[in-house]
């Protein structure tokens, strides 16, 4: 599997408080990140595979909803996870 518990828990380490803090916006737009990039790769690959795509436009709106929700609540925040991830170009 591409994504294990110590992958998971190396991303909320980076990018949240701490390795055991799974509930936090910038944790999740980080983990929801490496799933869109990996999905992005498989998609490449096997461009037929529609489930995929489906979960790849459930994923990006979902983080979509968690950046909206950063940028209302806290803009330093927001700009931040936006800087470390390499988002809007």
């Amino acid at each position: 599997m591409y994504l294990t518990n110590e992958k998971k828990q190396e991303i909320f380490a980076k990018h949240g408080k701490s390795a055991q803090d799974t509930g936090s916006a910038e944790g999740q737009i980080a983990l929801f990140t490496f799933r869109i990039n990996h999905l992005s790769q498989h998609l490449k690959a096997n461009r037929h595979d529609f489930n995929t795509e489906r979960s790849l436009v459930k994923l990006v709106g979902k983080r979509k909803s968690l950046l909206d929700y950063l940028k209302n609540k806290d803009i330093a925040r927001y700009r931040a996870i936006i800087a470390e991830l390499g988002l809007r170009k």
